[in-house]
């Protein structure tokens, strides 16, 4: 390993007298900066879904486009995983900057490359770099998160900073809207502009992060929290790649379960966003302003829905991940089918109906990431997360890409919109098996 990626060794604990005040400081430090790090991820992801309606126009049909979204998806889960793994054993606050660093530049040379918008192969090979710089997002928060707030704390905790991807994820259709009127009205602003302030904020990111309390001469969190409840996550010790793997989460029942429910619940998430400017453009007439803030307030939507959800899991179900889940999915399926069935020339039901998935749908997510947590020990908190984020993207964002493109060029969107229904239903059949999983009282 790269010795500047390495954890920082732990440092002279500190005082008694100052743990409190040193821990209560950094711990806003860092939240805020893995926020802020994981929502400028967001800025520089999905940008090409936005361009689909221009790049139709140019000739290129949906099956095409559906491929360069999926090399995304293809690279993103596997980089999650494998890069989920060295992140366990890396330095978080190098390890998330430096993904958002290459990210950003792969946009801006994306974004001023005119000739990149006629050469598929060239499109596809940039998304699939694109996909496999972000997979370094996730696994260094998952494991901030785990190494400075404790297990009971986790769901709220959690679910707060997993609005990052509704903040970074809304930001983006509004920078491009904002570039649109600053240089003459070029699509290609969706992946300039953005990328020039996501650039800006490798830097305060930077600066935000640590690594573990321990490097901090502070204590492990679940001594200062006093959390018995989190007695998996006490292990502090590092562990090989073998043990991650072999002991913690391949022979881990639910961390499967969990994982096959994230496919399905990632081909909601995205089959609805990714074609949701394509969708409204072709069947319900809207423009491109119009589609890019209807994209804007999926992602916003996400924020109350996402923080109700972790908070209902915590305090409602005790820490029980399943039965908010559930509910929320039972809710997505009723609107994604009002979503279909609304005919054209009444926007505000789809704006309704869009915002109401998107409220819905990244409770799920979060939850999703929030159970790999709690399932394994903190040294294995980026290798879970990425397990369960490889299903999630080769299952659930590849098939999104792929199967909706080409299914909406063979057989419509009525086709497109059943699969979406069927993946709701089984997303719920799979978290009903967690039910089983019993809780740990804190």
């Amino acid at each position: 390993m790269f010795e500047f990626l390495k954890p920082i060794p732990h440092a002279e604990p500190l005082p008694n007298e100052q743990v409190d005040a040193t821990y209560k400081k950094l711990r806003l430090k860092v939240f805020v900066g893995i926020f802020l790090g994981y929502a400028s991820y967001y800025l520089v992801r999905k940008n090409f879904s936005l361009i689909k309606p221009d790049l139709i126009e140019m000739g290129w049909d949906k099956a095409d486009l559906g491929l360069v979204g999926a090399a995304l998806s293809i690279a993103y889960g596997i980089s999650k995983f494998v890069m989920g793994n060295v992140s366990d054993r890396s330095n978080p606050k190098v390890f998330l900057t430096l993904g958002l660093m290459g990210s950003s530049l792969i946009m801006l040379y994306w974004g001023f490359s005119d000739w990149v918008f006629a050469s598929l192969t060239a499109m596809v090979v940039l998304n699939f770099l694109n996909g496999w710089l972000q997979g370094m997002g996730w696994p260094a928060c998952g494991r901030t998160l785990s190494h400075w707030f404790s297990l009971k704390e986790r769901g709220t905790v959690v679910s707060f900073w997993n609005v990052a991807h509704n903040v970074g994820g809304a930001l983006m259709p509004i920078l491009f809207v904002w570039g649109l009127s600053l240089f003459s009205n070029d699509f290609k602003a969706a992946f300039y502009f953005p990328a020039i302030v996501s650039v800006v904020m490798v830097f305060v990111v930077y600066k935000l992060m640590e690594d573990t309390p321990q490097s901090k001469g502070l204590p492990p969190v679940e001594v200062y929290k006093n959390d018995k409840a989190g007695a998996v996550g006490q292990l502090e010790k590092e562990l090989s790649s073998k043990e991650i793997f072999l002991q913690y989460v391949l022979n881990n029942k639910w961390i499967w379960l969990i994982a096959f429910a994230n496919a399905f619940i990632y081909l909601i998430r995205y089959g609805v966003l990714d074609w949701a400017p394509t969708y409204l453009s072709e069947v319900k007439g809207f423009d491109k302003t119009a589609y890019s803030w209807a994209f804007a307030n999926y992602e916003l939507a996400g924020i109350p829905g996402t923080i109700l959800c972790g908070y209902l899991s915590d305090k409602w179900s005790r820490g029980h991940r399943a039965p908010i889940t559930i509910i929320y999915m039972v809710l997505v399926m009723v609107f994604t089918f009002i979503y279909w069935k609304n005919p054209a020339g009444n926007p505000t039901v789809d704006l309704v109906a869009l915002f109401a998935i998107g409220f819905l749908i990244y409770g799920p997510v979060m939850i999703i990431g929030a159970f790999a947590l709690d399932l394994v020990p903190k040294k294995a908190a980026g290798t879970a997360a990425g397990f369960t984020g490889l299903f999630g993207y080769l299952g659930g964002a590849l098939s999104a890409e792929l199967i909706i493109g080409a299914v909406a060029d063979h057989f419509g969107w009525d086709a497109c919109f059943i699969l979406l229904i069927i993946g709701s239903a089984l997303a719920i059949g799979i978290m009903a098996l967690t039910l089983k999983r019993k809780v740990v009282e804190a």
